[in-house]
């Protein structure tokens, strides 16, 4: 059991559990998002269509029974493709916000070889050349 105690705290598993659930909770907010927000003032624009009711009809459902029918519901796939749109953006930005780069202190240039030394450095760190 200690191992298993070890291994969740000192690797990235905790952060990845907690990552994936806020993943599956942002997802959902975003597929009310697009599912009850954003696609029904398209739908009606476009003449009152339901995007999750559009699909292309190979075989008709027989005696009215709608298990029989086979259709292709790409609808359903127009309203998924602009979830996963608008979720890769909401992570773009939300990625943007915390995930800062590190600027780049003062360095100097190994003659030899073009790498890039601290500046306090006498030898290149990676051709071991005088500088």
């Amino acid at each position: 059991m200690s191992g298993f105690r070890e291994f969740l705290l000192k690797t990235n598993a905790m952060a990845l559990a907690v990552g994936v659930i806020i993943g599956i909770a942002l997802g959902n907010v975003v597929n009310s998002l697009v599912n009850d927000i954003i696609m029904p003032p398209i739908g009606l624009v476009l003449g009152g269509i339901d995007f999750s009711q559009i699909k292309w009809v190979l075989k008709a459902a027989v005696n009215g029974d709608p298990t029989t029918e086979v259709a292709v519901r790409f609808g359903n796939f127009i309203n998924l493709v602009i979830a996963f749109v608008v979720i890769a953006a909401v992570v773009y930005w939300i990625s943007k916000m915390f995930i800062k780069e590190e600027v780049a202190g003062p360095s100097k240039t190994c003659p030899a070889c073009k790498e890039a030394n601290a500046v306090d450095a006498t030898r290149c760190r990676a051709c071991t050349s005088a500088i």
